[in-house]
């Protein structure tokens, strides 16, 4: 016999379930959902014997958020260095404020060196170039001289080195050649790595250094902080790396009783054609890996689902193009070009491998000529060998067109974005490198969904916040930094962004049977929330407090200053925006009565 139940009570429970969409009752009985309803209607199924639960009886009641696709071993060390970005940085601890131009970067990596013991080296993680100025050896030794500097990239998929870091890690353009592809994404000179090559030099050279099991601990216990904070209950890392990524620390620290949310990876085949490892060779040893680790638990394989790569990452600009990169006079640039992660002929015999024994695939793409390369490949893979419902998921999905929008739907793939593309970054890509028009239609949600494609958000975290709540904020209102709205016409509403966080995103892991609504059957994961988000503005979605979760039936409340750390952190761009939006007099400032009536409402929201 189970447990008793418990019938847990609320103002409303957003069930992301078509067949009833709001209860204000949900029962749980070992884990599991036994009913959803009117309280009468729950009593009666579940019977006398029960408990009743009130302890969120006054807040709205979300099934869990799902971030689909977000990276542990990049967070925990990321995030665990010194965070210098061009935007804030919530986190459990601390609030890590942007720095919006060069000399502000500059100054925050002085600041760090000051503070650093002699000897000790300084990692930084989140310089981008279009905020803080082009990077070099030459300037990293001009800030902290003699000290072993190393800065990543905000997209994670580039690094920089200065004059002491290469020679401790001894370093040299003899020891980088002969690598092919990787030996052309490099300069020692210049100290910058970036795609193959950095996994080159510094996987190999860098990572003993950096990635220490004290960082790696100390990272993973602050994302399950982090996470809870956002109210995340499941996550998936697309592609663990074997040979770097800690298992049984993630099984450890990711797998605790207390922890409230499901964490799960499936393999990587990019590096299988690096090592020479192709066809049969390939499926035995994602098999092998995934049965050693075993598909059951907290932390846990998804079976039979691989990650392959197209081309580079957005957030570095180097997502292949099929019109040229633009100079800062909107002019085609011949030194700016996007790059393969996969060359073309490898990724096809790779997903061609994985589609032929009926794997589900999940592909990083972010340029539309990348994205044209990866749908001539899945058209020629249905032609070949017809699959009904093969779920391909177009991962991160940056730009497109319409017409690839359409060959997307006939070919039965799915879409899983990042929806900060364009808020994020619309304003600078379109001065540099995109062009406005290109830029602000990054993320073509609206015409997803017009094709009836299934589509899921994820966060990449750390390439954004992994908030399902600002996600679904950013998808329905696609504010940028300057205040404006990119493509209002590819704005989505408020349900379809919940669904992207929630049942949608269930959906892509093949896991809609036991997550992403408020169904009987499924699992009692739940986010509780202050506030309900189809009933604010939708600018303050991003900004509703998360009290705790339910995770398996089980109660887990957001520590106060966590919360309130959160809400505050969202409380800038908020205030932002109000004030860009604002109607203002023929000289630009805000006229008496509005200035009023903004400060009015700035401390309104931050004495909430």
């Amino acid at each position: 016999m189970g447990s008793t139940p418990t019938i847990f009570l609320a103002r409303s429970f957003i069930t992301m379930d078509d067949a009833t969409p709001r209860a204000t009752a949900v029962a749980a009985q070992d884990g599991e959902i036994v009913a959803v309803g009117e309280l009468d209607d729950v009593v009666a199924t579940v019977g006398d014997d029960h408990e009743v639960d009130e302890t969120f009886a006054d807040n709205t009641v979300i099934t869990g958020f799902i971030d689909q696709h977000l990276h542990p071993f990049l967070a925990a060390s990321t995030l665990t260095t010194e965070i210098i970005a061009p935007e804030d940085w919530v986190m459990p601890d601390r609030v890590h404020p942007a720095a919006a131009t060069p000399s502000e970067f500059d100054e925050r990596v002085v600041s760090a060196h000051q503070r650093l013991d002699d000897g000790e080296w300084l990692f930084s993680w989140g310089y981008h170039s279009l905020w803080h100025g082009e990077l070099s050896r030459q300037r990293l030794d001009g800030l902290v001289v003699d000290r072993p500097c190393a800065v990543w990239q905000r997209s994670v998929h580039e690094w920089y080195l200065n004059s002491a870091a290469t020679e401790a890690l001894g370093i040299t353009p003899e020891l980088m050649s002969g690598w092919g592809l990787a030996s052309e994404q490099l300069d020692v000179e210049r100290g910058h790595y970036w795609e193959n090559g950095w996994m080159l030099a510094l996987g190999r050279y860098l990572m003993p250094v950096f990635l220490t099991e004290d960082r790696m601990r100390t990272g993973l216990h602050q994302l399950v902080e982090y996470l809870h904070m956002n109210g995340v209950t499941a996550i998936n890392e697309p592609g663990i790396y074997w040979a770097i990524e800690p298992w049984e620390m993630y099984q450890e620290i990711l797998g605790a009783d207390d922890v409230p949310f499901y964490s799960t990876f499936m393999v990587e085949g990019r590096t299988q054609p690096i090592r020479h490892i192709e066809g049969d060779n390939a499926l035995n040893e994602s098999k092998e890996r995934i049965s050693e680790a075993g598909t059951s638990g907290k932390v846990a394989m998804l079976d039979r689902h691989v990650k392959l790569f197209c081309d580079g990452a957005i957030v570095s600009q180097l997502m292949q193009m099929a019109d040229p990169y633009l100079d800062e006079n909107g002019e085609p640039d011949p030194h700016h070009h996007g790059e393969w992660m996969m060359e073309p002929e490898d990724l096809r015999k790779a997903f061609d491998t994985y589609w032929d024994d009926d794997w589900q695939i999940h592909i990083h793409v972010n340029g539309d000529l990348g994205l044209e390369v990866l749908v001539e490949i899945i058209e020629d893979a249905q032609r070949r060998y017809p699959r009904s419902d093969h779920r391909t998921v177009i991962v991160h999905f940056a730009n497109s067109t319409e017409a690839l929008i359409d060959r997307i739907s006939a070919t039965g793939s799915i879409v899983s974005a990042n929806p900060y593309y364009p808020v994020g970054f619309a304003d600078r890509y379109g001065t540099w490198g995109l062009g406005p028009k290109r830029a602000d239609n990054m993320v073509r949600a609206a015409s997803v969904l017009q094709r009836q494609i299934p589509f899921s958000y994820h966060s990449d975290l750390p390439i954004c916040a992994s908030d399902p709540l600002a996600m679904a904020s950013w998808g329905v209102n696609r504010i940028t930094e300057s205040g404006r709205v990119a493509a209002p016409e590819q704005r989505i509403s408020v349900h379809d962004a919940l669904r992207a966080i929630t049942i949608e995103s269930a959906y892509s892991w093949r896991r809609e049977h036991d997550l992403g609504s408020i169904t009987v059957g499924k699992q009692a994961n739940f986010t509780v929330l202050e506030d309900d988000p189809y009933d604010v503005d939708t600018v303050d979605i991003a900004g509703i407090r998360v009290r705790g979760t339910v995770f398996r039936g089980r109660w887990h409340p957001v520590p106060a200053e966590h919360a309130d750390r959160r809400v505050r952190g969202h409380l800038g761009a908020d205030v932002v925006n109000l004030f860009n939006n604002a109607t203002t007099s023929s000289t630009g400032h805000l006229c008496g009565c509005e200035v009023a009536e903004y400060l009015a409402e700035v401390f309104k929201r931050m004495t909430a």
